[in-house]
């Protein structure tokens, strides 16, 4: 798994990338299943041309030993020219599609060789338009199976690499934010704390200092000697002898 890095904007990467993979995956799956029924009906398509080719050329040589001149056929009386391909589209891929072929024919003496020889370059055309027809359809399941692989691996991708992966890292990114958020909340209270003590402290400083110019300055009280009633029986005696 790749680092990532720890942030909101991170989470928001990831995030979009999640919603991107479980938006494609389901047409993924989609093209996936399309790609398996159409190699399935190709597959059964060419199967059965290719039945159809084997049943024609059992006839065919059945059909030759009737005359017993089997040996007055030859293949190469008859020969391909050109083949003629379409092309079609299935879940994005390009394929082709067989739509015939032109046949030539060898030059051969008419009045030599036996009557049959037309028919049966006849059946060998289609004995050779069913081989053609046959390889085609070998092209497209080709084709398909190869696009079918490739959208495989990208649905495993998905489904056990690339979703998990942005799940998991979404929520590491969403624990570590949390987890950030928490300790910020406790760190601005402990902030406050400190710094309504130390207001708290500053302010009691403050009244102390504006208290201490106040005493200096107000008068000390003049205090009377004190008389006693010794002292004043003294004078009293004292008078009286003058």
């Amino acid at each position: 798994m790749a680092k990532i890095k720890l942030t909101k904007n991170e989470q928001k990467v990831q995030k979009d990338a999640l919603k991107m993979y479980q938006r494609y995956l389901p047409t993924l799956l989609l093209k996936k299943q399309q790609l398996q029924t159409e190699i399935r009906t190709i597959d059964a398509k060419a199967k059965e041309v290719r039945e159809q080719r084997v049943k024609l050329e059992a006839e065919f040589k059945e059909w030759i030993s009737v005359f017993g001149e089997a040996d007055a056929f030859k293949p190469e009386m008859v020969t391909v020219r050109n083949i003629k391909k379409g092309y079609g589209n299935i879940a994005g891929v390009t394929i082709p599609v067989y739509e015939g072929a032109d046949f030539g024919r060898g030059d051969y003496d008419l009045y030599e060789t036996p009557l049959w020889i037309d028919m049966a370059a006849d059946r060998m055309e289609k004995t050779l338009s069913l081989d053609l027809e046959a390889e085609v359809l070998d092209e497209q399941v080709r084709l398909l199976s190869k696009e079918l692989r490739t959208t495989t691996q990208r649905v495993n991708l998905f489904e056990k690499v690339k979703i998990p992966e942005t799940k998991a890292n979404i929520k590491k990114i969403s624990v570590y934010l949390g987890d950030e958020q928490v300790a910020a909340v406790v760190r601005s209270k402990i902030s406050k704390k400190k710094l309504q003590a130390a207001a708290d402290a500053a302010a009691l400083l403050n009244a102390e200092k504006a208290e201490a110019p106040a005493k200096a300055k107000s008068p000390a009280k003049k205090t009377a000697p004190k008389t006693t009633a010794k002292t004043t029986k003294k004078t009293t005696k004292k008078e009286a002898d003058k």
